[in-house]
């Protein structure tokens, strides 16, 4: 599973002109799923995102998580994330989940970090998306499990 966050000042999702998601300070979740994936590790990753320290402290210092800076995270299901792209000139998506499989574990994602203490914001899985976002730094980062 692969998560790759954004810290944001403000981040939406917009399907057909709607907004379906918004958060204002907090992460940017782009989530991933590979066909290996499984709830332990979708529960993994939202532990982990919850508490990674990618916030400032007074000292300018990344030492806060999103729960320490009263923050949200938004997590928008994004399936290139498992493509296969060391060869050729086009991605291969051989390596990404199914898409029954990913629906589930994007549900238990979001389940996870609710568990964790952070409010949730979601696109619509599937859908065609928009995403709006002012990335903060910017700080970007990619985390497996």
């Amino acid at each position: 599973m692969i998560g790759l966050i954004q810290r944001v000042r403000s981040a939406r999702v917009e399907v057909t002109g709607e907004t379906v998601g918004a958060i204002e300070q907090g992460i940017l979740v782009l989530l991933g799923v590979e066909r290996d994936d499984n709830e332990g590790k979708a529960q993994q990753l939202a532990k982990r995102i919850a508490s990674y320290r990618i916030f400032a402290d007074s000292e300018d210092k990344m030492n806060l998580d999103v729960r320490d800076v009263a923050g949200s995270v938004l997590v928008v299901s994004q399936f290139t994330l498992a493509a296969d792209t060391r060869k050729g000139r086009r991605p291969s998506f051989s390596s990404a989940g199914t898409p029954a499989l990913a629906e589930h574990l994007y549900e238990v994602f979001c389940q996870a970090l609710v568990a964790e203490g952070v409010p949730v914001a979601t696109g619509r899985f599937a859908a065609d998306m928009q995403v709006h976002l002012v990335n903060d730094g910017p700080v970007t980062f990619s985390l497996q499990v």
